[in-house]
């Protein structure tokens, strides 16, 4: 498949994880789970997209052997994206701090991306 499909996966991915997040600090505390089954659904699509496309960029750009210190420092951004509802459920009480420390988490991946500093 070719290199910008995986980036539109990518992307894809990021935008369904941030928008379940985004409904997930909405609805936080509250007893909908309707909602929070919709937004579990599109969290875990999301995740799964992301980091299919992300390793269709690194088979695409023959990144196999051994990983630059960016991938890992993006797998790690991943595993604790993906265990943001863990924490929202369990203190929803900060669910603000918890979507700021997810956008910061964001801008860190996109900078990692771009610049590949290591």
């Amino acid at each position: 498949m070719p290199l910008e499909l995986y980036k539109f996966l990518h992307l894809v991915g990021l935008i369904l994880l941030f928008a379940a997040m985004g409904g997930s600090v909405i609805t936080a505390g509250t007893a909908n789970t309707a909602w929070r089954k919709m937004h579990g659904m599109m969290h875990g699509i999301g995740a799964f997209l992301l980091l299919l496309g992300g390793f269709g960029m690194l088979a695409k750009l023959q990144i196999i052997a051994s990983w630059p210190g960016w991938v890992w420092g993006k797998l790690v951004i991943w595993v604790l994206l993906g265990a943001a509802p863990f924490l929202l459920k369990k203190v929803p009480e900060k669910a603000r701090a918890l979507l700021f420390g997810m956008v910061l988490l964001g801008v860190v991946a996109a900078y990692l991306a771009l610049y590949k500093p290591f």
